[in-house]
């Protein structure tokens, strides 16, 4: 397992340095903040940097855990495969930074809260808030269990780079920093990671136009290839990718994570002032539009260099996600230290996603399952349970790794069913936000509502994945492969359907239930989209129903 493939490069001691070096530097940051200007006294030090944070490192923090190693590897390989509709998400971006920052920012930032679920109970009550909770943590340690494992196991198939060596080393660098440095570490560390990766794209980028001999060719052949489709206005919810699906599905997605999920959140609101808060918001909005662009060029720059022979048809690779690093060891490989720079990369996507992860689910245990039962801990106990807490989930994010590996496709599985709990979060609190007339009742009803929808279709789209004719790839072929590689048979081409899958599909022919062509087969946009809706409605009808409930929020006098 992990062995390098002939013919392209291998990782070399250099690459090893330069990875090392990147551990080093982040380890070294969480140290200086756990010291400086007199160390973490407090649990608000430790959990929201003493709210004294300013814009631009929140902003770069915020563009930095938002990206994971998943987008390193996975977004240059979606375009590659699908071509570059992916980038109308730019537009999407826009709109739920807006959103983000003038709907809910200024209703959390007002309440000076900790964590977002505190908000459920000031505006409903402590059952809602601990459903909240209970959900987030759930989804959040599942979540970066597949984060720290399933880049770790793409780049070691490929680059033969130590899969359990990664794994276990960057979930103690990262657990050692959130331990001693608290949200500034995270902040900090997070910017540091966002520089590597911008590095890590760039040399990929300025190779792939130096071996292509510009981007004019590049952009030539992905236009020839069909790459190029950014306008597709089919209205259809089924189809996986349209401007639409993007626009509308991307835009409920992408606000459930940035609006209110506690790892988001938790940052901007640790800024010094509302208006820094906000900017920060906006800054990262550029930043967000630059690794999408820099993932854009990298997708088009692989299916220029790959386009008469394609790896993962050839079998060269088993997966999507290791077209990046194949890529990578192909072009690069006379370039000592350069694969480990972008290995360093993909790495420092998955160390600010964990590390903000931690940081947040100790925030919302001190904050939402210690504090309002243990009323009595001082401020100095506080901070130490919140770094025994950072180190308790640090280890249950590497456990989490170790499951991964263990379950894989069924890991994947349980986290896009709670990749749907964020539709549902994202209606209740918006129920709360929007409608003056909500009652717990109503909100309780509406998030089970919600629940219930996201995960009906959610399971039903795992069991009858959606016909190929809805995903929309694009045709890849391996024409141009010389014959005598390992794998590819004589004049053989492939589909660019996965084999097991279509093999599944045909099998299911049979007994597919009319539902599975329309109801499963919607755009795994939509699920987060049908959530919020059906508890936003249920909601407002059933408050409607149970009478109102006057429960008006101490500190917003004016209702934003």
């Amino acid at each position: 397992q992990g062995t390098p493939r002939a013919g392209i490069g291998h990782f070399t001691v250099w690459d090893y340095v330069v990875f090392g070096a990147m551990l080093l530097v982040s380890a070294v940051i969480g140290v200086y903040y756990a010291f400086a200007g007199g160390g973490q006294q407090t649990s608000k030090d430790f959990l929201m940097g003493g709210r004294s944070m300013s814009a631009l490192p929140v902003a770069l923090s915020l563009t930095a855990s938002f990206m994971s190693a998943v987008t390193v590897l996975g977004t240059p390989a979606e375009i590659y495969r699908f071509g570059a509709i992916f980038c109308i998400f730019a537009i999407t971006y826009f709109l739920v930074v807006l959103i983000s920052a003038e709907v809910f920012l200024p209703v959390f930032y007002r309440l000076g809260i900790t964590s977002t679920y505190e908000y459920l109970e000031l505006r409903f009550n402590k059952y809602l808030r601990l459903c909240g909770t209970i959900l987030f943590i759930i989804q959040t340690i599942l979540y970066t269990g597949i984060v720290i494992y399933a880049p770790a196991l793409a780049l070691n198939q490929v680059t033969g780079f130590d899969l359990w060596g990664a794994v276990i080393a960057t979930g103690i660098v990262c657990t050692f920093y959130c331990t001693l440095g608290g949200l500034k570490a995270v902040v900090w560390t997070d910017v540091f990671q966002v520089g590597i990766m911008i590095a890590g794209f760039s040399s990929v980028i300025i190779r792939a136009v130096v071996v292509q001999e510009g981007i004019g060719r590049i952009l030539n052949d992905s236009y020839h290839g069909g790459r190029l489709n950014f306008w597709d206005f089919n209205p259809n919810p089924l189809q996986r990718h349209t401007f639409w699906t993007i626009l509308i599905g991307g835009t409920f997605t992408w606000t459930g994570i940035y609006g209110v999920n506690q790892s988001q959140v938790q940052r901007y609101i640790a800024c010094k002032t509302r208006f820094q808060a906000k900017l920060s918001l906006y800054i990262n909005l550029l930043g967000l539009w630059a690794i999408l662009v820099c993932a854009m060029f990298c997708g088009l720059a692989m299916y220029s260099i790959y386009q008469d022979c394609d790896p993962w048809t050839a079998k060269r690779v088993s997966a999507p996600d290791q077209l990046m690093p194949y890529l990578v060891l192909d072009i690069l490989q006379d370039f000592p230290g350069v694969p480990g720079l972008f290995v360093a990369s993909a790495y420092s996507g998955t160390l600010s996603t964990v590390s903000s992860s931690i940081n947040a689910l100790a925030a919302v245990t001190v904050e939402d399952l210690i504090k309002p039962y243990f009323r009595s801990l001082s401020e100095k106990k506080l901070s130490w349970i919140s770094k025994g807490m950072s180190l308790f989930y640090g280890g249950v994010c590497i456990a989490m790794a170790a499951v991964a590996s263990l379950l894989g496709g069924l890991l994947q599985a349980a986290l896009s069913i709670f990749g749907m709990v964020g539709g549902p979060l994202l209606g209740l609190f918006s129920l709360g936000i929007l409608s003056s007339f909500a009652n717990p009742i109503g909100a309780f009803v509406g998030l089970t509502g919600g629940f219930t929808v996201s995960l009906w279709v959610g399971i039903g789209a795992q069991i009858y994945p959606p016909l190929p004719e809805r995903t929309m790839s694009l045709n890849l072929t391996t024409i141009g492969c010389d014959i005598g590689s390992p794998g590819t048979g004589g004049n053989w081409t492939a589909t660019t359907e996965m084999p097991t899958l279509t093999a599944l599909v045909h099998l299911q022919g049979t007994e597919r239930p009319v539902l599975a062509d329309y109801w499963y087969s919607l755009s795994y946009l939509y699920f987060s989209t049908l959530g919020t809706l059906v508890t936003i409605a249920l909601g407002m009808i059933v408050s409607l129903l149970t009478g109102t409930f006057s429960r008006q929020l101490d500190p917003r006098p004016d209702s934003v």
